[in-house]
């Protein structure tokens, strides 16, 4: 399978990544060029039925390929994709921009006294513009957390990973497991139907970290993070609980009534930004296009 016109030739530098199907490569292009490359190299079995190719990554090269059409600045580049038959293995091949960087590692990095004011709006803005073209394509991430976002050596933020990613149709009921728990809206926690509105509660998630430098709601159950992000937002009404959720409403959940100041040390517009990243209600939430028109934005 050879979806490109032409292969990239590159040569291998240095294993820079392991997962359970693969291995991640740091690639120099062999030519003129001689850009760097991430190449991505995954092993699967099909001598037996349940075996090939995972769902998840052909849906990531379908999309990536449907997104490279459009060549946004701020979602990573497939160069490249082939499959060769090796005996009853098959070798997937993906060929990706080299970023040199996560968030995450980004973060990790940044003095104690914090990320500049027009960092942190730099960084939003890019990845709002990013997912405005994701969701304007009827792509949902849903797996927007600061591992998923490259962050280059000229401060370019590129949204990456759509493995979980999936083609929008209204109201989605699909896997309640997706979005890692710390970033997981909470209508996906409820096993509720979601939309696009669960990567807005995950660029909230991200826009909090940006000034505090740790995740917001760090819990390591799907009830304590529910409990956790109730004592942040405040407990919503019996009324806004999803109708279709299989798990009851609890006076005990947390503290009623919602609160205006998620975070201290912000300004108004941070604030109300980051609010309205993080209502309970999804249909409430803010959208990626209004949110890059918010005051935040605005301001120098």
């Amino acid at each position: 399978m050879n979806v490109f016109a032409k292969h990239l030739s590159y040569e291998l530098l240095a294993e820079v990544g392991q997962g359970s199907f693969g291995k991640v490569y740091k690639a120099r292009q062999v030519g003129d060029e001689q850009r760097l490359l991430a190449v991505k190299k995954f092993n699967f079995r099909w001598d037996a039925p349940e075996m090939g190719i995972p769902p998840f990554m052909i849906r990531e090269v379908a999309l990536l390929r449907k997104m490279g059409y459009f060549n946004h600045p701020n979602i990573v580049k497939l160069l490249d994709a082939s499959a060769v038959p090796v005996g009853s293995t098959l070798d997937l091949t993906l060929v990706l921009e080299y970023i040199d960087q996560d968030l995450s590692t980004y973060l990790s990095k940044v003095p104690p006294a914090g990320l500049g004011r027009d960092q942190i709006k730099d960084v939003m803005l890019q990845l709002l513009q990013g997912l405005d073209f994701l969701h304007t394509n009827l792509v949902l991430h849903r797996d927007l957390k600061p591992e998923n976002v490259l962050v280059s050596s000229q401060g370019e933020i590129k949204i990456a990973d759509f493995g979980l990613a999936r083609m929008h149709a209204f109201n989605i009921a699909l896997t309640p497991g997706v979005v890692t728990l710390w970033y997981r809206a909470p209508e996906v926690l409820l096993n509720s139907v979601y939309m696009s509105s669960v990567d807005m509660w995950s660029a909230g998630c991200i826009f909090a970290e940006l000034f505090l430098l740790r995740p917001l709601f760090k819990g390591y159950t799907e009830v304590q993070q529910l409990q956790k992000i109730f004592e942040v937002i405040g407990l919503p009404s019996r009324e806004e609980w999803p109708l279709d959720s299989p798990i009851s409403y609890s006076e005990n959940w947390g503290p009623r009534g919602s609160c205006t100041e998620l975070l201290p040390n912000l300004d108004p517009d941070e604030n109300d930004l980051l609010s309205q990243c993080l209502l309970f209600s999804p249909s409430c939430r803010i959208s990626a296009v209004k949110a890059l028109d918010h005051p935040f934005f605005a301001k120098n």
